[in-house]
């Protein structure tokens, strides 16, 4: 089930700049979501229709509250920055799919934005886990993620950790795993769809793309898949309905 709701601020702050993160009090969208769903957060605009899909950094159930951590990178996303405590919201979700729970040695990938997803992740997979998490510079939620498993970070300029990208810190650091969980920029998840694949690794890649409607309905948001689809009978899947977590093998990143 998804749900529109007027939902509160609890409380903001600016991670880095341009990095904000947001707890929002809901009534139902906490406690159906799960790891790698995404919500859509409308503005107060009106000139802006299209709400922004913004994933899901952490869910407390019993609270009934969700946390976004989202980069300013447009008028929406700014107007969401100024938000304060006690701030009405209107969001819609849970949307999407999530990440499927294994206890198997897995490793959590994240690359930029493409983070903030891997917290909730590791925190509900009871296996073993390392996480890699890929930085241009400046990190954030470092602290968090590395409570919940074995961290390694990778920053481009070499500030922090190994200088180059997760594949890199990968290679350098011989870690392994049973199952690759990831959310990055597509560049890096193609490179990780190429490695699990070569490895044999089972292997989730969570894709990140513009969206419109944010329920499946208006295809702007498909990718090419590998096989054909039940929907549109063409090899195409609609990130935010059948996605935004694939399998590694079931699409193809050009």
């Amino acid at each position: 089930m998804k749900y529109k709701e007027t939902a509160k601020v609890i409380r903001q702050e600016c991670l880095m700049e341009g990095i904000y993160s947001m707890w929002i009090q809901t009534e139902q969208i906490a406690r159906e979501a799960i790891p790698g769903q995404f919500i859509s957060v409308y503005s107060k605009d009106s000139s802006r229709m299209l709400p922004r899909p913004i994933s899901l950094c952490e869910i407390d159930r019993e609270q009934g509250s969700l946390r976004i951590v989202y980069r300013v990178a447009g008028a929406g996303t700014a107007e969401f920055s100024g938000y304060q405590a006690g701030d009405d919201i209107e969001i819609l979700g849970p949307l999407g799919n999530g990440f499927p729970l294994t206890e198997k040695k897995a490793m959590l990938i994240g690359g930029g934005i493409g983070v903030p997803p891997m917290l909730e992740l590791a925190k509900q997979l009871t296996g073993e886990k390392v996480i890699v998490a890929g930085y241009r510079d400046s990190l954030f939620l470092d602290q968090e993620l590395s409570a919940n498993g074995a961290f390694y970070v990778a920053t481009e300029d070499g500030s922090t950790g190994t200088k180059g990208n997760v594949m890199d810190a990968i290679a350098v650091s011989g870690l392994e795993a049973d199952v690759i969980y990831a959310c990055g920029p597509k560049p890096m998840l193609r490179a990780i769809q190429a490695y699990a694949i070569a490895h044999g690794i089972e292997c989730y890649l969570s894709l990140e793309e513009r969206m419109a409607c944010g329920v499946g309905a208006c295809l702007a948001c498909v990718c090419k898949s590998t096989e054909v689809d039940g929907h549109t009978h063409v090899h195409s899947k609609r990130i935010c309905k059948e996605g935004p977590v694939f399998l590694a093998t079931e699409v193809e990143l050009d």
